[in-house]
């Protein structure tokens, strides 16, 4: 297959699992190049992303490695075998590209859970708070860049949207509900937006109240994004020019606990539906 110039998340994350199956049988890449008649260039090539494996590959790889999971396994031959072309690739020469790898990793998500502090969550937020927090930046965006990161956002929301949508929990602090980032009237209509989400089947929204006492963990906001199985289970991590992807499986237990410490101390969805109307009130 062709050398890839820059690979995506995606494929880069099919190499990563490939390489921790290599690792836990203990073989060096020469080693694994051996056994499936190939070398240690191209081994390292598709570890890194930047070669194409095929079906066969995959399967012949796994099989010498002696892993036995096979919905691991059939989960790797998807990603190896997806041609998918989404909508985010319209974007692509025109926002970085960590956008276009967070909309990806998005579409193939089986679930979404999030903690947001300061901010309402990119999924849940309307156009004028989008812009509003895209506007807040040194340097400012061009005009046409800034609304192409406004127009990405919205197109995201497809995946809590679409016919068959993901099942999404979020966890917001009282504090990202009363920053107005825009004005009241927005910050009015932002409030009724996520009232309306949060009445879907698939859409828990719990809150955390400024009163809650001894509560240190502000810090630890977060989103976590369910993979085909949980060995492809993805934290992010927001960055100046997009998202960091976590894939190490002790820093994912973290976050899935920390996740569950502040689901925990949260108000349940329908005394939160209750909080977010008073605040809207009070507007």
């Amino acid at each position: 297959m062709p050398r890839r110039r820059q690979p995506t998340a995606r494929q880069e994350r099919l190499g990563i699992e490939l390489r921790k199956l290599r690792e836990a049988a203990d073989l060096k890449g020469r080693e694994a190049a051996a056994l499936v008649g190939s070398d240690s260039a191209q081994i390292s090539q598709m570890e890194s992303g930047i070669a194409g494996v095929s079906e066969e590959r995959v399967r012949s790889l796994a099989a010498h490695y002696s892993c036995a999971d096979e919905k691991l396994v059939e989960a790797l031959v998807a990603m190896a075998t997806d041609r998918t072309r989404g909508w985010w690739e319209e974007y692509r020469g025109l926002l970085p590209t960590p956008f276009l790898d967070l909309a990806e990793l998005e579409h193939h998500s089986t679930y979404r859970l999030d903690v947001e502090f300061l901010h309402v969550p990119g999924l849940f937020q309307t156009e004028d708070y989008a812009r509003a927090v895209f506007s807040y930046r040194v340097p400012e965006l061009p005009s046409s860049e800034l609304e192409l990161r406004v127009r990405h956002r919205m197109e995201r929301k497809a995946v809590i949207m679409d016919p068959a949508p993901t099942p999404y929990e979020v966890v917001i602090h009282e504090a990202a509900l009363r920053i107005r980032v825009g004005d009241r009237a927005a910050a009015r209509t932002q409030l009724a937006r996520i009232l309306e989400l949060s009445e879907e089947d698939h859409i828990s929204v719990r809150v955390i109240p400024f009163e809650l006492d001894g509560f240190a963990g502000a810090t630890n906001a977060m989103m976590y994004v369910g993979g085909a199985v949980p060995q492809l289970d993805t934290a992010v991590r927001d960055a100046p020019h997009g998202a960091g992807f976590i894939d190490s499986e002790a820093q994912l237990g973290t976050f899935r606990t920390l996740f569950h410490m502040v689901e925990a101390v949260s108000l349940e969805p329908r005394r939160s539906r209750e909080f977010i109307h008073q605040l809207a009130k009070e507007l």
